[in-house]
């Protein structure tokens, strides 16, 4: 296995790790509100946090399930092209997947460096700098890149993403 391999499975598994995590503070946060009803308090943008960790979740996540192959695929049509065609399918895919990811991780990226520097706050309650969620997105679209990269080498060298 190569260095290059190394880095990208702990890479990967980091992005697991922090939508495991996110997972764990949705569930946290939620309890907190449900015992807090009945507790008599109020848990503070709970449901602002919550979606903020659920954004997180997603886009952490989407690299780990790219890489285990649990995202959808049009593999009815994939399945019916002869070798060479689908190799020229999958590649071309997962071309344009890979632009769009890092199109859109590098506006994730302005968009954290730009929230931070003018100090945008969430609008609830707990005044949450932005920056703070929009780096958890901006790095899940940084590891799908990552992950969509890969796959489109291997594509390229005729192995199954």
């Amino acid at each position: 296995m190569s260095l290059w391999e190394k880095a990208l499975g702990a890479a990967f598994r980091l992005a697991e790790l922090l939508a495991a995590l996110m997972g764990l503070f949705i569930l946290l946060v939620i309890l907190a509100q449900v015992a807090g009803r009945y507790l008599g308090f109020v848990v503070p943008s709970a449901l602002e946090m919550a979606g903020f960790a659920t954004a997180g979740l997603i886009f952490l996540g989407l690299a780990p399930t790219l890489r285990a192959g649990g995202h959808i695929r049009v593999g009815l049509l994939l399945r019916r092209l002869p070798p060479g065609p689908r190799r020229v399918a999958e590649s071309l895919s997962l071309g344009l997947g890979l632009l769009a990811a890092l199109y859109a991780g590098l506006q994730a990226w302005l968009r954290v460096g730009e929230s931070y520097r003018f100090g945008d706050l969430a609008p609830g309650l707990l005044p949450l700098p932005l920056w703070l969620p929009q780096t958890f997105l901006a790095l899940g679209l940084t590891f799908f890149a990552l992950a969509l990269l890969e796959a489109f080498l291997r594509a390229l060298k005729g192995v199954a993403p």
